[in-house]
């Protein structure tokens, strides 16, 4: 009897999950929005998806029982699709719809934490990184920059806050104005690969996965928010020895790839580091027409991303000084560094590799030239394999250029020679100024490049506005654009750089570099005189005028 009872229990039990089932669909384009979204619903230990397309708002109801009742968040000003509750509705499912603004700090007013973690939206990255670590710790991500400080600062204002992290790279003004929560900050010189191996370990130190989420940052997926496991960075193309070296010594063993874009990369993870690794690519198919649609693929909601790309110019063998000189282009406003290695072959079957030790700064939209020292090679054709890493930081060189070139043999001597006479700080102009005088008898062109410059508690490489020409004799300023504060210039006692110059504008192959104590640009005199002449002037008038009233007054 008591089995017959027991046996009635069990489906009941099971019939109430069933009918108490919950599932939230976040209805928005605004990738913050499903962030948020995806997070708050995970903390309340909801299931949740997102939309991906107007199409996706009936679609993804395929795969969802009508037992569940959903919770649809729309965003106010940019969702998939208007109305969505009288979808679902006529669909069969007992819905709720609730309309947002703002996802982000509505969301967290509706949870009960204590703990935070500050991330800029400009790097959506970074949100992807502490995810995991945000649900282990029952914290939630908070975006926060120089427009929105005030309105994060009065939310956290009025609750109690016991941990705070801000990670990543931040506005000035947002670590200003949290110092007051004594945060922890984790920002390793802007490298988004050493701060990703910084939130793993405190998320190991909670739940000690033995497998990690393998990716590179790029897009949100339901996995990536669940908090399961946490996520690594393995880079695009190429993975960064400091991600090599943190699995060989951690705990965990096995990678679960999302997506088949990285499968190269996770590839050489399981070759060169020896764990196993699993790839999830697709979903069973909610609209499958035949046995060739059983599948389909993943859900993802992509993010904004910065777009990296170099090229190379120009490769030529010079045999007036048995060099070689690579000219390699940034393509985009943002700056790089990058390593390459040169495989030369020329006609008689010789072959030299060379290439570089250290990483090489690359400004935005910068063409420069790096010089090699080559043995002499034959008359002939000369032919080169080309292999570059590069990446936004010296240690998150995660993209490959992988080509070949017919190498250009030219003879040219670069007769120009330079003196670096000074630099100085314009703090308010927010400007360095280097004086380059050209000390040779011919047109000389200067690039100057600051090295490990301390900008806001990040060392960074700054490259100058535009190339100088210095005609024989003659003094010019190369200007570099950098806004220091007062604890920047404590902190910049010596400005250390290079100056890359030659004859030929594009083929700047001559480096000298400089190091001077941190000089801060002098009072203008000219200008308090020109001030003083032009009050004088006001005063005169002003003299004048009176007198004259005083006159016809009279």
């Amino acid at each position: 009897m008591k089995k017959f009872y027991l046996s009635l229990i069990i489906p009941m039990f099971l019939l109430m999950s069933l009918c108490s089932a919950q599932r939230t669909i976040i209805n928005s384009e605004d990738w913050r929005d499903v962030y948020s979204a995806m997070l708050y619903s995970n903390l309340q230990g909801e299931t949740a998806d997102f939309l991906v397309s107007d199409k996706h708002a009936t679609l993804i109801l395929n795969a969802i029982p009508k037992t569940e009742s959903i919770k649809a968040f729309s965003s106010k000003k940019n969702p998939f699709i208007i109305g969505y509750e009288s979808i679902l509705e006529n669909r069969g499912y007992s819905a709720e719809e609730f309309v947002y603004d703002s996802f982000n700090l509505q969301l967290a007013g509706l949870l009960d934490v204590s703990n935070f973690i500050i991330v800029d939206d400009s790097y959506g990255y970074n949100a992807v990184s502490v995810a995991p670590y945000a649900i282990a710790s029952e914290s939630f991500v908070l975006f926060a920059d120089r427009t929105n400080i005030g309105q994060v600062d009065d939310f956290l204002s009025g609750i109690v806050v016991n941990n705070l992290i801000i990670y990543g790279h931040v506005d000035r003004e947002v670590k200003d104005t949290l110092q007051k929560y004594n945060p922890e900050i984790i920002n390793i010189d802007g490298d988004r690969f050493l701060n990703n191996i910084e939130i793993v370990k405190k998320y190991q130190e909670i739940k000690h996965s033995k497998q990690a989420v393998l990716t590179n940052g790029e897009f949100i997926e339901k996995e990536i928010m669940s908090g399961v496991e946490p996520v690594l960075f393995i880079g695009t193309n190429n993975v960064p020895d400091t991600i090599k070296e943190y699995i060989q010594g951690s705990e965990i063993d096995i990678g679960i790839l999302i997506g088949n874009e990285l499968v190269g990369t996770a590839t050489s993870i399981r070759r060169d580091v020896g764990i196993s690794v699993f790839v999830k690519f697709a979903q069973g198919a909610r609209d499958p027409k035949g046995a060739i649609s059983q599948v389909e693929a993943l859900d993802m909601f992509y993010l904004p991303t910065y777009i990296l790309n170099i090229e190379v110019d120009s490769i030529k063998y010079n045999k007036a000084t048995s060099m070689l000189e690579v000219s390699v282009k940034n393509t985009e406003d943002q700056a790089v560094y990058f390593k390459g290695t040169y495989s030369l072959t020329d006609s008689s079957g010789f072959k030299q590799t060379i290439g570089d030790i250290s990483p090489i700064f690359l400004d935005g939209n910068e063409l420069k030239t790096i010089t090699y020292d080559v043995e002499p090679m034959a008359e002939g054709k000369i032919t080169g394999d080309v292999y570059i890493i590069y990446g936004e930081s010296k240690g998150s060189m995660e993209k490959v250029l992988d080509t070949s070139f017919e190498i250009e043999t030219v003879e040219i001597l670069d007769e120009c020679d330079i003196k670096i006479n000074n630099l100085i700080y314009d703090k308010r102009g927010k400007s360095f100024y280097v004086e380059i005088e050209n000390i040779a008898d011919i047109t000389c062109y200067a690039d100057v490049e600051l090295v490990d410059v301390l900008l806001d508690g990040e060392l960074k490489n700054l490259g100058s506005e535009d190339i100088v020409e210095i005609n024989p004799g003659k003094k010019v300023k190369s200007r570099i654009r950098a806004d220091l504060d007062e604890v920047d210039i404590e902190d910049n006692e010596i400005i250390k750089g290079k100056v890359h110059y030659g004859q030929r504008e594009n083929a700047l192959i001559n480096i000298k570099e400089f190091q001077f104590e941190l000089v801060l640009k002098g009072f203008d005199y000219w200008t308090f005189t020109l001030i003083l002449v032009i009050i004088a002037l006001l005063i005169l008038i002003y003299l004048k005028r009176r007198k004259n009233k005083q006159k016809r007054s009279s």
